[in-house]
């Protein structure tokens, strides 16, 4: 017998399902209960599941029996409501009314109304998809990066030499002993202390305001109190925006005396064999990343237009799902850096990245729905060709791994290329505007002569002290 259920959908993607359980249910889930119960309840004098039923309501009472009862009964009823009126649930159901309440009107004589809401998959609609309008910053590759790498290489290969005549001046390495303390209670900064750490005096951002300024000028063996401010957004919530002290030490004062800029530099510093070839490897590869961050730009600037056609009412299940993502991805990219990951996630960090990461989540939700219904809306569906030619490239790069899920790696590969296809529709069926171009001249994003292809061939040595940064 089908079961009387009535919908209502709520905003935020909520539906609301009113569930009415007819009496004879109410008895059979009872039934169950008190025979489940019995055969595994132990009294003494008694066989396990020979406890008569009327001593069993003795010994555990009437409630016990109906709450168990009323357990199942609502698991049951929601998984059939679920299969009866197809409903794609993202969560478990919240009961409109408390538990207590249910069950001081649950009876095996009567019929029982359930009031539920679950959070369901969002209906997303793309109010247009033609004649969209996309602005894009294109990248310009500039081959004064070329130069910028060759002197960043040359810096790490270069011989340190002692200075001892004259103060800190910026382009030194400063080897320093430091203690940090918090200027407005006076307990020691965790972590911001070293008995010696070298230093690069440039102002590349790396060190707190004014740690780098207060050592210019220092001379060796000098000793100096320096007072700094770390920034309102700084990684450590408890240091944020708190202006602190440390106690400086200026132990040894060196400078680089670079390598000259020649085929025995190209050598030590890659594989090449001359400086021509270095630097024509250099340049192929900057410009080849040039034009992959500007394709990146235009796509950005398409799906971010796509977007904006978008109307859909995201549920809270999935936004929470797409924030605890974002947050397990950051604590992975710590862990592979070689941090404590256990000790710097305190519970309050992860509640402040949870309140930060809600409009990136909620974005990222937005666009994967965008590009989805855009697929669906123009068939836009990979080829099986396609889809085995991807799976074989990708297994070959996973060989050495086992326990691979096929099928989750199958569906990875589906929507990457679904994703190509949507891109590409949009570009041709979009009109994409240049901003004023930028010229490639970070290296965040480019390649160093650290990459695989051109590795150098020292290494600098590491200290086990953290830095104030």
């Amino acid at each position: 017998m089908k079961l009387k259920i009535k919908t209502e959908h709520r905003p935020k993607s909520r539906l609301a399902i009113e569930v009415t359980v007819p009496a004879e249910r109410c008895k059979a889930s009872y039934d169950n209960a008190l025979s489940g119960l019995s055969r595994s309840i132990k009294l003494p004098g008694f066989r396990k599941g020979k406890v008569p039923k009327p001593v069993l309501l003795q010994q555990i009472g009437p409630i016990r029996i109906k709450a168990t009862a009323l357990e199942q009964l609502i698991d049951a009823i929601w998984k059939e409501a679920l299969t009866q009126e197809s409903i794609e649930a993202l969560c478990e159901p919240q009961l409109n009314e408390g538990f207590e309440e249910i069950l001081e009107k649950f009876s095996v004589d009567n019929s029982l109304t359930l009031s539920l809401e679950t959070d369901i998959s969002p209906i997303p609609k793309l109010k247009t998809t033609e004649g969209l309008k996309a602005e894009f910053e294109p990248i310009q590759f500039n081959n004064s990066k070329v130069d910028e790498l060759l002197e960043q290489s040359r810096k790490e290969l270069a011989t340190l030499v002692p200075i001892e005549k004259r103060p800190a001046a910026l382009g030194d390495i400063a080897v320093v002993s430091f203690k940090g303390t918090y200027k407005d209670d006076g307990s020691e900064i965790e972590g911001g202390s070293s008995e010696s750490m070298d230093i690069d005096l440039e102002k590349n951002g790396r060190m707190i305001e004014g740690f780098i300024e207060g050592i210019i000028g220092m001379s060796i063996n000098d000793e100096k109190i320096v007072d700094c401010q770390f920034p309102k957004d700084y990684a450590n919530e408890i240091a944020q925006g708190r202006q602190a002290s440390f106690l400086i030490k200026l132990k040894e004062l060196k400078n680089r005396e670079l390598p000259p800029l020649d085929d025995s530099f190209a050598k030590q510093a890659s594989d090449k064999e001359t400086l021509e070839e270095l630097r024509n490897d250099l340049n192929q590869r900057l410009e080849e990343d040039s034009k992959r961050q500007d394709e990146n730009n235009r796509h950005k600037a398409l799906i971010k237009a796509l977007v904006k056609e978008l109307e859909v009412d995201l549920p809270e299940t999935l936004i929470q799902q797409e924030i605890r993502n974002l947050i397990e991805q950051t604590a992975s990219k710590f862990a592979q850096q070689g941090m404590d990951v256990k000790s710097m996630f305190t519970a309050d960090l992860v509640k402040s990245l949870m309140e930060s990461s809600r409009e990136e989540a909620e974005e990222n939700i937005r666009q994967n729905l965008a590009m989805k219904e855009l697929a669906k809306t123009k068939n836009l569906i990979p080829e099986e060709q396609d889809i085995e030619k991807k799976l074989k490239e990708i297994k070959k790069q996973f060989s050495n791994q086992k326990n691979i899920d096929q099928k989750r790696l199958k569906e990875a590969v589906i929507e990457d290329l679904q994703q190509n296809l949507v891109l590409e529709w949009l570009e041709q069926n979009s009109s994409i505007v240049e901003k004023q171009a930028k010229t490639q001249s970070s290296t965040k994003k480019t390649s160093s002569l650290k990459n695989k292809e051109t590795k150098p061939k020292t290494t600098k040595k590491k200290s086990n002290t953290k830095t104030p940064k």
